[in-house]
């Protein structure tokens, strides 16, 4: 079930003594990756406030791993678009398909964008599909 206002729920774990600092900066990356990113000033309060500023390099760094932690106003399209995948037969444990599984298949039938993907060969011209090259 999604969480209507995860600010309200938050909130009371980053200010109870009873909880651990690294716990309260996992919290505070778990609303980052909820909410998809929040704004500068919001994060400088929340770091502010539960008084982690001397480890808030744990949560800014999470941009060098591709996770919008301050979002922008124009919202970003995902680096690889991803497949529709509706109509195939799930597992019961396991309904999401990973990207991984979207990147192969493009760089089987080769799809990948050379500007994304630049150290994936071509095919050759004469390849006829039967095999990976």
């Amino acid at each position: 079930q999604k969480v209507k206002d995860s600010m309200r729920v938050l909130l009371p774990v980053l200010l109870s003594k009873n909880h651990e600092k690294y716990d309260k900066i996992r919290a505070i990356l778990l609303y980052i990756f909820s909410t998809n990113g929040t704004t500068q000033e919001n994060l400088d309060k929340l770091i502010q406030n539960v008084q982690i500023e001397s480890d808030s390099d744990m949560i800014r760094n999470w941009k060098y791993l591709d996770v919008p932690v301050i979002s922008s106003s124009t919202p970003q399209q995902p680096k690889h678009p991803r497949r529709d995948r509706s109509a195939e037969e799930t597992f019961q444990l396991s309904r999401w398909t990973p990207v991984i599984k979207d990147v192969m298949e493009d760089a089987i039938e080769n799809k990948l964008d050379s500007k994304d993907w630049p150290y994936c060969s071509q095919c050759p011209p004469t390849w006829n599909g039967s095999g990976v090259v």
